[in-house]
């Protein structure tokens, strides 16, 4: 996991959670930061290890405490976050020392986090549904106000 703890103490890692954070100050909706991350990676670990999966752990964690770090670029600008956490995503990885082969699997993922539709590429899948399982819907205070229809919410523990 060395290589992840060098994504989080990445210069431009921290400056891009930090833009997040800024522009989630009043949010009352789940927000996009690192406990988020690490539910999402936590889950699609657990559920790589059911489907016994050979990929390395801290692939998936990458990809999970990437997932949205663009997030901020869609507040700025409208850029879909998942088309700009992947490309901010890239010189990260390059960086902390993640291979050509890897980044195209954490890049992928990233950029398919949103398509429901990841049925061919079973991680893919896997970090979809992890990035909906990792909200606590039955603990909210504002579920009532949340746009995602009763189907969509977790109102029951899975992972």
């Amino acid at each position: 996991m060395d290589r992840l703890n060098k994504i989080l103490s990445d210069e431009r890692y921290v400056l891009y959670l930090n833009k997040i954070k800024l522009h989630e100050k009043g949010r009352k909706f789940c927000k996009h930061n690192t406990k988020h991350f690490l539910a999402v990676s936590r889950i699609a670990y657990i559920m790589c290890l059911e489907k016994k999966l050979d990929i390395k752990k801290d692939i998936i964690y990458a990809i999970g405490f990437l997932h949205d770090i663009g997030r901020w670029k869609q507040y700025e600008s409208k850029i879909p976050h998942e088309k700009a956490s992947a490309a901010l995503s890239r010189s990260i990885l390059e960086r902390c020392g993640y291979t050509k082969t890897e980044t195209r699997v954490i890049i992928s993922a990233i950029e398919n986090h949103r398509n429901s539709n990841n049925t061919p590429i079973i991680l893919n899948n896997i970090i979809y549904k992890s990035d909906k399982l990792s909200r606590n819907c039955f603990n909210c205070k504002v579920q009532n106000e949340c746009d995602w229809t009763i189907e969509m919410k977790n109102l029951m523990i899975k992972y």
